[in-house]
């Protein structure tokens, strides 16, 4: 058996297997919750519902030579929803993760919704200390039109660790899949391992004011076949209202590509984006 199915099933057994275990009732045992509202707003991993609706505009790409030929663009814009549903239970908190975006090509006049993402990060206890966390779960993605995006099923998994010190909030979430295709339609020396993704991210909280600057969405790639390397860089201005039950986070981020000659992808030049997030916290830990 491949050791990508060796993974993903090692990666269910732990999560089973950390559920299993008796958890210390003592009052000694019980976490104590040592971050605060505002930096939980901007956080995917903490123990809360999140319901975010974001705009992404890419009006312009890089057009140099990729292999003697003119780089293709990337799609226009799309229009995304993403929705965090958390499972606490005893020993750990589960994070499933669903991201539907809709896309636009201007070029060609064509639409349709691309491939849905869905991964559930799985956070033991013992890896929650209070103003952070890491964990790790299996990722699936779903085919969408293949107009705007690949007709397959990809698998595989999500990994993350953030940490809340004082003003910064900072972190690194890692994904890895694999397509579901016949290996027989792969070109010779061609796998089927999609990119690997890599996304830091550092937040600072301007005191209590609830204004924040930070990294942009930025996703660093390499490609397994072509050894190519993509590396966008960008920036995030955005607030923080903090409410008694919830709290919405609203941000402007621009973003460009800084390395991608070896790149054979598209590359952006100028990427906008609009976010409004609304998230509800769930108990203490």
């Amino acid at each position: 058996m491949k050791i990508k199915y060796l993974f993903i099933i090692a990666i269910l057994l732990f999560g089973f297997s950390i559920q299993a275990q008796e958890e210390d009732k003592s009052d000694e045992a019980i976490q104590q919750d040592d971050q605060d509202r505002a930096s939980k707003a901007m956080d995917a991993t903490a123990t809360q519902w999140s319901f975010q609706l974001a705009y992404q505009w890419m009006p312009s790409y890089f057009s140099d030579d990729v292999n003697g030929s003119p780089r293709k663009p990337g799609l226009d814009n799309y229009l995304q929803l993403r929705v965090v549903a958390p499972v606490p239970l005893k020993s750990m908190t589960i994070l499933p993760r669903v991201t539907i975006r809709h896309y636009e090509d201007l070029s060609t006049g064509k639409t349709g919704i691309g491939n849905t993402e869905i991964f559930a990060l799985i956070i033991p206890k013992f890896s929650d200390w209070g103003t952070g966390r890491a964990g790790i779960g299996p990722l699936v993605t779903a085919p969408g039109n293949k107009d705007v995006s690949k007709d397959e099923w990809g698998y595989g998994f999500a990994a993350t660790a953030v940490n809340n010190s004082g003003q910064w909030f900072y972190g690194l979430l890692f994904t890895q899949s694999w397509r579901s295709v016949d290996p027989s339609t792969l070109q010779a020396g061609e796998s089927d391992a999609n990119p690997l993704g890599i996304a830091p991210f550092l937040n600072y909280r301007f005191g209590s004011s609830g204004f924040y600057l930070g990294t942009a969405d930025m996703v660093v790639l390499y490609d397994w076949n072509t050894k190519g390397f993509y590396l966008p860089i960008g920036a995030r201005f955005g607030k923080v209202l903090v409410k008694e039950k919830a709290s919405w986070n609203l941000y402007f981020e621009y973003k460009t590509s800084a390395v991608y000659k070896s790149w054979e992808g598209p590359a952006v030049q100028n990427s906008f984006r609009l976010n409004v997030s609304y998230t509800m916290p769930v108990g203490k830990k």
